[in-house]
């Protein structure tokens, strides 16, 4: 069973986030697990304060080092893992990335707000950054749901048939072919014919024919 823990202010963000759905059942088949650590509960000053101003001056708090480092601690030794860092700075996330975390056992997921974190214990638990885009979010909780969920629907048995995923976009670097189902005919608009007549071959080079279209179309930056 694979083991996702978030370390998170907000950790009913991310158990609401996976109480639906397939990765709800995975859960409940034992094919993942995932825990959410709240790092206010290791603070220990009498307000639960976790961040503090920033040495040097500036806008904004910074999340400290003590009760992130202490909510890691807290992790059974067996649960641990890579540490990945949900930030901006990180390397861009990718399909590729996401099938290389899917053979991971144990990854652990640190998500930050306000102006960051004490950098200190980026280094102390030696993080790996991970951005989800260029752009900037109130927190790293959706970052790391985004994570998660491209993750563990790879991993054996959570979607049911391993092909579900590897015709889907980017799973062979292209953009996956166009989709239709019943009924044949939509306000004017026919399914293409070939889809209709049951000659697998055929089916198969159009749907390779359409996905390299799509991409040349939509995303020529893949065909690089």
């Amino acid at each position: 069973m694979k083991q996702y823990t978030v370390l998170t202010l907000f950790p009913e963000m991310i158990i609401q986030a996976f109480s639906h759905s397939i990765l709800a059942r995975a859960q409940k088949e034992n094919y993942i697990s995932i825990e959410a650590i709240d790092i206010r509960a290791f603070s220990k000053n009498k307000q639960k304060h976790i961040d503090d101003y920033p040495y040097g001056g500036g806008v904004g708090m910074v999340m400290q080092a003590q009760p992130i480092y202490d909510a890691y601690q807290s992790i059974p030794e067996q649960k641990r893992g890579r540490v990945i860092y949900l930030s901006p700075q990180g390397k861009t996330f990718t399909q590729k990335i996401a099938q290389q975390l899917a053979k991971e056992e144990n990854i652990v997921f640190l998500c930050g707000h306000y102006e960051g974190v004490d950098e200190r214990v980026l280094e102390q638990l030696e993080v790996e950054e991970i951005s989800i885009g260029d752009f900037i979010l109130t927190g790293g909780e959706i970052a790391a749901i985004t994570v998660i969920d491209a993750v563990a629907r790879l991993v054996p048995g959570v979607l049911g048939k391993e092909a579900s995923f590897q015709e889907e976009s980017f799973s062979d670097g292209l953009l996956e072919y166009p989709q239709y189902t019943r009924p044949s005919v939509f306000m004017g608009r026919t399914v293409p014919e070939v889809l209709l007549s049951g000659h697998h071959g055929n089916i198969q080079k159009w749907r390779k024919e359409q996905s390299i279209l799509r991409t040349k179309q939509k995303r020529p930056d893949l065909l690089k």
